[in-house]
């Protein structure tokens, strides 16, 4: 029988942040959010990407000190303290998405967790930047994070916390299968995340009937196959004239939507999850101990792009690879 481990859990979405919308009035509604949650049982609270402004790669800026207005130096700093304080207060875990400005002037699109004690335990940079570098004026909304952020660089970590171990990713990382699996092969318990999703990105070729069908075919294929839970949290509603979807949901180990969000506005969506759930498709199907052959991954970190189809290897080779695996000792941290 797997064994219980409760977790009160709660993705806060984020209706529209306009241009002309302050820092302070911002998280004046996540600390509402949070409130709301803590009172409907939550001890962790999931927040969106880039939550604390506008989704400003939409926009072309060519103004460094234009730009910088939507980074953030430190964390937390006097507009996001107040935040902080209030965890604190109600004893509540929460992800958070922003814009990060590091001290050497680099831009990375970033996530932290805090710990109850309003301490930043984790933290996480966007690996896959979508959209464009280059300026499109022809088009109604830009999407220009491979512009304005780097490469993450910290890697797919997982941290021990509120008694689990959690995992991060943002928005268009949970398009990507490798990113549940490295978290998984860490033994993620929860992958929590914060999305910007526009209903049209330059270049995508979505109808509007594929926008909610694909995050949550991410979102759920991404829990099921890796035996975790996942929490996602959406900026969404209109924002600056922009649209972008909601969907905010809460998936469970067996891929099934355990809570979900109805509207396009701020609106908090929680469920009681029992963390021991996984255990049953760790221990069967998705024993990756027992069932995971990597030898015949390869390919998937020796090629970035589509190519021609690899030579077949002889039954030589096979045994020879399954032998040097065998006798290769483990990697331990």
């Amino acid at each position: 029988m797997a064994h219980e481990r409760r977790l009160g859990l709660a993705v806060a979405q984020v209706g529209g942040i306009n241009l002309s919308d302050t820092r302070s009035g911002v998280v004046s509604r996540l600390i509402e959010m949070m409130r709301e949650a803590k009172a409907r049982g939550a001890s962790v609270v999931v927040y969106p990407e880039l939550t604390l402004t506008t989704f400003f790669p939409r926009h072309w800026v060519e103004d460094d000190d234009e730009l910088d207005q939507f980074f953030e130096r430190q964390m937390p700093n006097e507009h996001v303290q107040p935040l902080f304080d209030c965890a604190k207060q109600l004893r509540v875990g929460f992800y958070l998405g922003y814009a990060e400005l590091t001290p050497d002037h680099r831009r990375f699109n970033t996530s932290i967790l805090v710990d109850p004690r309003g301490r930043i335990v984790g933290k996480y940079r966007k690996v896959h930047l979508p959209g464009h570098a280059d300026h499109k004026p022809d088009e109604p909304a830009q999407h220009l994070e491979k512009r304005y952020f780097e490469v993450g660089d910290l890697g797919f970590g997982v941290f021990e916390f509120m008694r689990c171990k959690a995992g991060m990713c943002i928005c268009n990382d949970r398009r990507w299968p490798e990113v549940y699996r490295v978290l998984a092969l860490q033994s993620a318990d929860l992958v929590l995340l914060g999305y910007n999703t526009p209903s049209r990105v330059v270049g995508w070729r979505d109808q509007p009937h594929q926008w909610m069908f694909t995050h949550l075919l991410s979102i759920q294929s991404g829990a099921y196959q890796n035996s975790v839970w996942v929490a996602a949290a959406a900026k969404c509603g209109l924002e600056d004239g922009a649209h972008m979807i909601g969907g905010s949901a809460i998936v469970a180990p067996s891929g099934e939507v355990v809570a979900r969000a109805v509207t396009e506005e701020d609106e908090v969506v929680t469920a009681d999850i029992d963390l021991g759930m996984a255990d049953a498709y760790r221990q069967s199907v998705f024993n990756f101990a027992e069932h995971r052959q990597p030898l015949n991954y390869r390919l998937i970190v020796d090629r970035v792009g589509r190519g021609e189809p690899l030579p077949r290897p002889t039954s030589d080779e096979i045994a020879r690879d399954r032998e040097t695996a065998r006798s290769s000792p483990a990697i331990s941290d």
